[in-house]
């Protein structure tokens, strides 16, 4: 069962469009990865699944239905906009929004505290908002998304401004909420958390979906032809009558090869051309050389 579904979902603001035409199916369970560069059109797509705005044309199903006041218990939504009330404590947001979600008050309880010694705040209960650090506070903005135990979580740019420890410890708690059966969606610009996360993907680019589907298909459907290489000399072998595009990193280049170019060829050429190469192996794009490949220069 799909635990979201758009069908041709078009939004425009003063004759621009912010989404146009946009289809995508999330399957109960998974994670699905909204990515693409900022401005491509995904904070206005997620404002219109959870009801913020409204779509000027096509449809948007919810947990196998249109969006409602009741269906906003069973979905949990992390605004890219962070924002929390700076005169309560942390315990008191959070019991107030577990109130607003119908909570037991002992239920309450025990949610408020297992989450905070999750997300390793638990010495911050009497702090008020204001007191936190920006990543703190954050974390305690993700606790009232997740307090009500969401059927689907949305989160956009979920990541932003954690540190590598923190981003970690997201990453797990995600994990852990898919294992217990609650569908992820969370928009990011950062392609190496979708690549490390995601089971399916929507990539974006100006406003429409530019490739969609399982990951794992899509990496091999472009990793035919995509080779990395680690050498030193001269790299006038890497011509445009081979090479599609070419990606340098600090130890390595992952090259995309045009379409029914051999990679013997461009092998033979690089020694000829007086290149030592240390590495050269047939390898899975990544999703930064996939985007690329895929909308070039109009980005």
């Amino acid at each position: 069962m799909n635990a979201l579904t758009l069908r041709g979902v078009t939004k425009t603001f003063r004759d621009a469009d912010a989404v146009r035409d946009l289809s995508l199916e999330v399957r109960g369970g998974s994670i699905f990865g909204l990515l693409g560069p900022n401005g491509a059109g995904k904070t206005t797509a997620i404002r219109m699944i959870v009801d913020i705005l409204a779509p000027d044309a096509g449809e948007i199903l919810v947990l196998g239905q249109r969006f409602t006041r009741s269906l906003k218990r069973r979905v949990g939504y992390l605004p890219e906009e962070r924002g929390l009330y700076g005169e309560m404590t942390v315990e008191e947001l959070l019991r107030f929004f577990a109130a607003i979600r119908e909570i037991e008050p002992s239920a309450a309880r025990q949610r408020i505290g297992r989450w905070l010694e999750r997300v390793g705040l638990s010495h911050a209960a009497a702090k008020k908002p204001r007191e936190l650090s920006k990543g703190m506070a954050q974390k305690i903005q993700f606790v009232v998304a997740v307090l009500h135990e969401p059927e689907l979580l949305i989160l956009d740019e979920p990541f932003s401004g954690f540190d590598p420890v923190n981003v970690e410890l997201m990453q797990k708690i995600i994990f852990d909420l898919r294992e217990r059966g609650t569908t992820i969606l969370f928009s990011t610009h950062q392609m190496e958390h979708v690549e490390q996360m995601c089971d399916e993907i929507c990539l974006m680019n100006r406003a429409r979906a530019v490739l969609a589907g399982p990951l794992r298909e899509i990496k091999r459907r472009f990793g035919a032809n995509t080779l990395r290489l680690d050498f030193t000399g001269p790299d006038t072998f890497l011509s445009a009558d081979l090479v599609q595009s070419v990606q340098r990193y600090g130890t390595h280049t992952e090259v995309r090869l045009l379409e029914g170019a051999s990679a013997p060829e461009l092998l033979r050429r690089a020694i000829a051309a007086g290149a030592h190469v240390r590495r050269f192996e047939e390898v899975e794009p990544s999703l930064h050389n996939i985007f690329i490949s895929t909308v070039g220069g109009e980005s």
